[in-house]
C-alpha cells in the first residue's frame, strides 16, 4: 500500500527526505502524515523519522541549503525549513525511563523500537518518500478497520506518559468507528490509571480536551470517559447526558468546544484546563444564560451571535426542546440592532446618576418589548 498527496509530492518535501538518504540513512514519514493520507485526511504536519541522530540531521541539512531550528534536539527532534515548509525529523529512539510525564530516550538504528514507543497503533506507521507504506507493529488493518488499540501493554504506554488517557478518548472520537465501539482493553487500562491524570499540567488537559470537544461528534468518546471515571477528573461534576443531544441540533453547524463544554455543567475549569481570559469569560456568559429565558433576539444584542447560539443550542440540548423558530435570525436581528435612546435624548433634564438609571429603565423596556419598541415610543 502508498500514500499519496501534494503534501509527499511536494519538491521542498522530497529535496528533505533525498538529502538524507544520501548521506547514508533512513528519511521515513511516520504518524500523523501518513495516518491522515491513508484515511484521505488533510495533511497539516510532516513527522519524519529516521536513524541518524540529531546533530547530524542538521549537519546534512544544512549543508543541503536548508535552514535547521533545534525545537526538541534533547528528546531527537530538529525542525528542517525547505521553501517555507517545516519538517520535524527524529532519530529512532526507544524509551529508558519515565515518569508519567517526561520520558528519558536514547537512540536506536531499529525501526521496530521506534515504533514500539508510540502510543497507538495507527500511529505506528511509516512511509517511504515513494510513498511504500511499512507497518513494522501491524498497525494498518487497525487504522483501515478504524479501531484504536495501544501499542504493545495498554497499561505500560499509559505510564509513559499519562496525557495518553485523554488522547485515547480524543483519538477515539476522530478516528475511531463509531459502531464498532470502544477498545475494551484500553478502556479499562484508562480507567486503572485515571488518578494519574491529577499530575498532568493544566496546559496539557486543557490542549487535549479543547480537542476531542472540537471533534465532529465527541458524545460516544466522552460518555465513555464518564463510565472509566476519567471525566471525573477533568471536569468534577460534568454530565456527559446531554451532549448527544447538542451534537443532534447542531447539525452542519460547525463544532464549538466551549459550547460542548457549557452542556457538560460540572466545576469551573479555568484553572484546571488554563482557560484564557476571554474563554472564561465567554463560557461564564453561555452559563449564565442558560437559565435566563432571554429571546434570541436579546440574545443576540447582549452577547453577539456566536454566544448567542452557543446559548440557544445548549439551553435546547439541557432542557430537551428545540430551538425557537428563526432562531438564527432573531439572533442575527438582536445583534445588529443598537439602543436606539442615547445619554443626549435624555439631556440636559437629566444629569449624572440620575441619567444612568434612566437610561437603563428605558432599556429594560426595550428588551422586555423583543427589541421592537422604537426610540419615539421609549421618549413619550
Amino acid at each position: 500500500m502508498r500514500v499519496s498527496g501534494d503534501w509527499i509530492d511536494n519538491p521542498a518535501t522530497q529535496a528533505v527526505c533525498h538529502a538524507i538518504e544520501c548521506a547514508g540513512h533512513q528519511a521515513l514519514f511516520v504518524g500523523g502524515c501518513v495516518r491522515n493520507a491513508l484515511l484521505d485526511r488533510p495533511v497539516s504536519d510532516i513527522d519524519i523519522a529516521t536513524d541518524a541522530d540529531p546533530h547530524s540531521v542538521s549537519d546534512i541539512a544544512e549543508r543541503a541549503g536548508f535552514k535547521v531550528a533545534p525545537t526538541g534536539i534533547d528528546h531527537g527532534t530538529v525542525t528542517v525549513i525547505a521553501q517555507g515548509i517545516p519538517h520535524e525529523v527524529t532519530t529512532f529512539r526507544q524509551d529508558i525511563e519515565t515518569d508519567g510525564r517526561r520520558a528519558v530516550v536514547a537512540y536506536s538504528p531499529h525501526i521496530e523500537d521506534d515504533a514500539a514507543r508510540r502510543d497507538f497503533t495507527m500511529n505506528a506507521l511509516y512511509a517511504r518518500r515513494d510513498g511504500t507504506v511499512i507497518d513494522p507493529l501491524g498497525g494498518l488493518p487497525d487504522l483501515l478497520a478504524r479501531r484504536l488499540r495501544f501499542v504493545g501493554d495498554a497499561d505500560a504506554r499509559i505510564r509513559e506518559d499519562y496525557l495518553r488517557i485523554l488522547r485515547f478518548f480524543r483519538f477515539h472520537a476522530i478516528y475511531g468507528d463509531p459502531e464498532g465501539g470502544i477498545d475494551a482493553e484500553g478502556l479499562a487500562a484508562c480507567a486503572r490509571h485515571a488518578p494519574a491524570i491529577s499530575g498532568l499540567s493544566a496546559e496539557r488537559i486543557g490542549a487535549e480536551m479543547r480537542k476531542l470537544l472540537a471533534a465532529e461528534d465527541p458524545a460516544p468518546s466522552v460518555a465513555a470517559m464518564e463510565r472509566a471515571g476519567v471525566l471525573a477528573q477533568v471536569l468534577p461534576s460534568g454530565d456527559a447526558r446531554f451532549l448527544a443531544v447538542l451534537v443532534h441540533l447542531e447539525g452542519g453547524l460547525p463544532p464549538r468546544w466551549l459550547r460542548r463544554l457549557a452542556v457538560l455543567g460540572g466545576e469551573d475549569v479555568t484553572d484546571r484546563w488554563r482557560l484564557s481570559r476571554a474563554e472564561s469569560r465567554d463560557l461564564s456568559h453561555i452559563r449564565d444564560a442558560l437559565g435566563a429565558m432571554s429571546t434570541p433576539a436579546v440574545l443576540g444584542y447582549r452577547l453577539g451571535a456566536t454566544l448567542a447560539g452557543d446559548t440557544i443550542l445548549a439551553r435546547a440540548a439541557l432542557f430537551g426542546t428545540a430551538p425557537p423558530d428563526d432562531w438564527t435570525a432573531e439572533i442575527a436581528r438582536g445583534a445588529s440592532t443598537a439602543f436606539p435612546v442615547k445619554p443626549a435624548d435624555l439631556m440636559p433634564a437629566l444629569q449624572g446618576a440620575a441619567l444612568g438609571t434612566r437610561l437603563k429603565e428605558l432599556e429594560a423596556q426595550w428588551l422586555q418589548s423583543d427589541l421592537r419598541l422604537p426610540r419615539e415610543a421609549l421618549l413619550g
